[in-house]
């Protein structure tokens, strides 16, 4: 009793600063899509939306650079490496660099191709455009950013990406106010802020890891950041996360373009919901991260016995707050909605597709937790296999079975998609667990 309320202590010493910080990130949405959406016109909510699903599609396909650092970390800390530790650090910081040059370099190339994808209307399309143009110079920062969070959460230590998280939408919040409000730079506002933003909060990232690192001598790190086959770790794990990463940012970029062929009010309708559900998902990462952090942790140490304690902890505490912010979604409505929007027409919208907001937290909760438990053991392509599995034989089939049902049918498909993420990653955890696979 006493071991399990230790474990249960320790879950949510790394799951609260974890849920906090998760949470201030789609608050930042929220704060944009409440600003704009009381502009006098839809058209600047609709950009932002375009714009940042494609910036989303490019960079969250980077989040690989989190993910993967955390589990190398994890297990390197399980083993007692701190040379590891530092290494795992440092070549994903080259890694970070080196990727966003060649976002910055390619941008005239990703940037027409996903504006022909999604489809915008000859109003939305120069405003998406000039919100991504201002925006894609933060690659370094954010990029950065992520290898710095991913090495904190490595380490159980959740409380420092909370402090940086924090700071950087606060910060983003205070622009936003600023260059939207105050100078009526609408949609282009929107992106200036968020630019200053990052870059402030990746500078605060890099003091506070450099206070942490071991000190280690570069003679004995050099071999493993300037030799191309010392990456061979973290690029074998990393590559099923960018896929698995991509597949899921697909499937965000799809439903915003379909949602855009059914008119601007469902655009922004969707747009809201999705905002909300970003609200739940950060949320219930807090409890993956601890799956993150704990799991891998066994695992590097050899402790199988401990790893399952873990998961199951972290799977009780999931699913209880799953159950909360669903009843949360489902009695807060009348008060929500008019909050986002003085539209007539989207708070009609949102009214008829309340009760997929309700629904999806309980349906996602085992997906998101299950990510965190193979993020942590460096278990990732099990998590490429769920997410192409789920998006190639469930989504899309299910989307075009159900085009008939309009914006429901859109719903229907993405909620299920969900589902099936969670019911796939629990039978290929099963199925690892029953041979031991997490210490090998």
């Amino acid at each position: 009793m006493a071991h399990q309320q230790r474990l249960n202590h320790k879950i949510w010493q790394i799951a609260w600063p974890a849920i906090l910080s998760n949470i201030s990130t789609p608050l930042l949405g929220i704060v944009d899509t409440a600003i704009l959406g009381h502009l006098d016109s839809t058209l600047y909510l609709g950009a932002v939306a375009i714009g940042a699903s494609i910036l989303s599609f490019i960079y969250w396909g980077f989040g690989f650079l989190r993910m993967g650092t955390t589990g190398l970390v994890a297990r390197a800390v399980g083993a007692g490496d701190e040379q590891r530790e530092t290494v795992v650090l440092l070549q994903s910081a080259v890694l970070a660099v080196s990727l966003a040059t060649l976002v910055v370099a390619s941008q005239g190339i990703w940037v027409g191709v996903g504006l022909h994808l999604m489809s915008p209307g000859e109003a939305l399309a120069p405003l998406a455009g000039e919100y991504i143009g201002i925006r894609v110079y933060s690659a370094p920062a954010v990029l950065l950013t992520y290898a710095v969070l991913g090495w904190f959460i490595g380490h159980q230590d959740t409380r420092w990406p909370m402090v940086i998280l924090v700071f950087t939408n606060a910060l983003n919040i205070l622009l936003d106010v600023l260059f939207i409000v105050v100078l009526d730079w609408k949609s282009a506002g929107a992106a200036r802020a968020t630019l200053c933003a990052e870059y402030a909060g990746c500078a605060l990232a890099l003091w506070l890891v450099s206070r942490r690192l071991s000190r280690q001598p570069w003679r004995d790190l050099r071999a493993h950041i300037t030799r191309l086959t010392a990456y061979g770790e973290l690029l074998d794990s990393n590559r099923f996360l960018f896929i698995r990463t991509i597949c899921l940012l697909f499937s965000f970029a799809f439903f915003t373009a379909m949602s855009t062929r059914l008119g601007e009010a469902t655009l922004a309708a969707n747009t809201i919901m999705l905002n909300l559900l970003l609200l739940a998902a950060y949320g219930l990462d807090g409890f993956a991260y601890a799956a993150e952090g704990l799991a891998g942790n066994a695992a590097g140490g050899g402790d199988l016995g401990r790893f399952r304690i873990a998961v199951r902890a972290c799977w009780h505490w999931s699913l209880a707050t799953a159950g909360l912010l669903s009843l949360a979604f489902l009695l807060a409505a009348p008060v929500l909605y008019p909050a986002f929007t003085d539209h007539a027409d989207v708070r009609d919208l949102l009214r008829d597709y309340h009760l997929w907001l309700v629904a999806m937290p309980l349906v996602a909760a085992p997906s998101y937790l299950l990510d965190g438990v193979f993020i942590g053991a460096a278990r990732t392509r099990y998590m490429m296999h769920s997410m192409v599995l789920s998006l190639g034989l469930v989504y899309l089939p299910l989307w075009w079975l159900s085009q008939g049902l309009g914006n429901h049918g859109l719903w229907l498909a993405f909620v299920t998609f969900n589902g099936a993420r969670g019911v796939s990653l629990y039978l290929y955890y099963r199925a690892v667990d029953a041979r031991a696979g997490w210490l090998d």
